[in-house]
């Protein structure tokens, strides 16, 4: 599989399911998608509490799910029921529609068209996503807490080195020293060290790296 990021900005999100994986599944999207609507004949409290997702409580059987992907025009479908006969139902539905699909109960041998959501660790605009293709949620969630550690302040090194790249740019600086120079704000430890003290202090510390190889 080929792990891609989808904007859902203008997109519905139809979840199968309220229980805890339909739960974290749900409020992932939440996030991102313009609508999220879950169907279930009962939801987590987390789930009643979150905000950003429509909640119709219903039981569809597995003659049932086409008519609700009729009527929300998702753009993906997630099937996390407890029922593997509504989720199969779920995903041919899905899948005869060329909907993408998320089906929560398999892993691997997937059919095309249906996708795995990662788990993710983001520090905008910075976005790192871990998949063992379904086969083990858990080392997921162990591998995005280390990696949580591991990105921190990378998001604002995200936005310093854009900007030094464009006012290089504006500068005249051909593109293999602009490439070069950086290369080595991003691979400093003295802008990373400096960022963490504050943007302005991040930026000296750049400038600093960038007329070393500038001015060479």
């Amino acid at each position: 599989m080929t792990p891609l990021y989808h904007d859902l900005s203008d997109a519905t999100v139809l979840v199968f399911g309220g229980g805890t994986v339909g739960t974290r599944k749900a409020l992932g999207f939440a996030a991102d998608a313009n609508a999220v609507v879950v169907v279930s004949p009962a939801f987590t409290d987390r789930l009643v509490d979150g905000e950003g997702v429509d909640l119709v409580r219903a039981a569809p059987g597995a003659d049932d799910v086409g008519a609700w992907i009729d009527r929300t025009s998702p753009a993906i479908v997630v099937a996390a029921t407890d029922d593997r006969a509504v989720n199969a139902a779920v995903e041919a539905a899905a899948l005869d529609a060329g909907i993408l699909v998320n089906r929560t109960d398999v892993s691997g041998g997937r059919k095309p068209g249906s996708v795995v959501v990662p788990a993710t660790v983001e520090d905008d605009p910075v976005a790192v996503a871990i998949s063992t293709g379904g086969a083990s949620p858990a080392l997921s969630k162990a591998l995005r807490q280390r990696i949580e550690a591991e990105i921190a302040g990378a998001g604002a090194m995200a936005d310093l080195s854009g900007d030094l790249r464009r006012e290089l740019s504006d500068r005249g600086v051909d593109p293999e020293t602009r490439r070069d120079a950086i290369r080595r704000v991003v691979r400093s430890e003295g802008v990373w060290k400096a960022l963490q003290k504050g943007r302005s202090n991040g930026r000296q510390e750049a400038h600093n790296v960038i007329e070393e190889v500038v001015d060479r």
